[in-house]
């Protein structure tokens, strides 16, 4: 075969795949897609859901695992409505085992999640971030696990998503853990936080940079005051869930609300971890983010919420054991079992029905 032959079979292969790969990407953005909602308790999970929903309804707390959904009218020849399945955990770091009822092999492929974070209380914050990343990680790793035995492909399209914004050249690339799934990082209540300190806003931003840039997550900081910051996040949770353009143009300064995209950071901007006293002889870290860690709660020691969560897990110890007492928290963490299966089916029917007067509205608009 000639020069020529080979150059114009290989433009062709490049050019078919390239139209294969857009044609399972328009598929894709046309199936129903999810997002969960979690993270500190009264952070404002509920209004970052309701602007985004534009309801001007009054946030109310959040009772375990609460479920809604939006739709988008697709353009162009597809008359299709996107529906977008929302879900919100309450209960801070204490509710997590609920989320299996969402995170499984069947959803995996277009869920999305939102780790929203309460800026004003940063002796709270490490705690609830390690906290929900590493119960994230795990269930994930599950559904992931699931879906490879059944889809191999589907779950190995789902790594490669993850790490084409940072591309194999990276710099960084040995010391990165990808989300498989997409991750934004929401730092609430900025109106207070930037009233803070200029060192401690500095060292709240830069363990966040870190840890959305390792893990593959956005970082966005939010305000319920703020139309812009609004704005902002409602249009980044959209191209998660609808697929709809996004600019990526980031801010990294800490003196402003920070606004950056995954793969758009490097640790080498970011920098060393913020030490107090520039000490780094007294910290004693297997790895950069035990590393970062110490760092941070060197300026932030922990505040009363991880103790108290700690002191409930206490009550399962030897030491501590009280026959009246023990039967009574019994009886509460089996009233809590039969709450959370029923939360479960609740969860699963409302979006069932969701997903039912979804296709009855389509029906009636392609009808007509």
């Amino acid at each position: 075969m000639s020069s020529e032959k080979r150059e114009a079979k290989s433009i062709w292969s490049l050019a078919l795949n390239e139209r294969n790969r857009a044609e399972s990407d328009r598929e894709e953005a046309l199936q129903d897609s999810g997002i969960v909602f979690l993270g500190s308790k009264n952070a404002g999970k509920t209004t970052v859901v309701l602007r985004f929903l534009e309801r001007e309804e009054s946030p109310k707390p959040t009772v375990a695992l609460e479920y809604t959904f939006g739709r988008k009218q697709a353009r162009g020849a597809h008359l299709k409505k996107n529906v977008a399945h929302i879900w919100e955990l309450g209960g801070g770091t204490s509710l997590t085992q609920l989320l299996d009822a969402v995170i499984t092999e069947g959803t995996i492929k277009t869920l999305s999640f939102a780790i929203v974070l309460d800026l004003s209380k940063p002796e709270d914050l490490y705690h609830t971030l390690e906290t929900l990343l590493k119960e994230l990680r795990q269930k994930i790793s599950k559904a992931l696990a699931d879906l490879t035995a059944k889809e191999p492909r589907a779950a190995e399209k789902l790594r490669k998503n993850a790490w084409r914004k940072y591309g194999d050249d990276h710099p960084d690339k040995d010391l990165l853990d990808l989300f498989s799934t997409p991750l934004i990082i929401i730092g609430s209540k900025y109106d207070v936080f930037q009233n803070f300190d200029s060192e401690k806003r500095k060292v709240v931003c830069k363990l966040l940079r870190f840890i959305s840039h390792t893990t593959g997550g956005h970082l966005q900081f939010y305000s319920s005051k703020s139309t812009g910051l609004i704005n902002r996040t409602n249009a980044l949770i959209s191209s998660l869930i609808f697929h709809t353009p996004l600019s990526h143009v980031s801010q990294f300064d800490f003196g402003k609300p920070l606004v950056i995209s995954s793969g758009s950071d490097s640790l080498g901007s970011i920098g060393a971890p913020p030490l107090p006293g520039g000490n780094i002889g007294r910290i004693n870290a297997r790895n950069p983010h035990d590393l970062w860690k110490q760092a941070y709660l060197g300026f932030f020691p922990e505040g009363d919420s991880p103790k108290q969560q700690v002191a409930e897990d206490r009550f399962r110890e030897n030491q501590y054991k009280e026959s009246a007492v023990d039967m009574m928290r019994a009886q509460k963490d089996e009233e809590l079992e039969r709450y959370r299966r029923a939360s479960e089916r609740r969860t699963r029917e409302t979006a069932r029905q969701g997903e039912v007067q979804a296709r009855r509205t389509l029906n009636r608009q392609v009808k007509s």
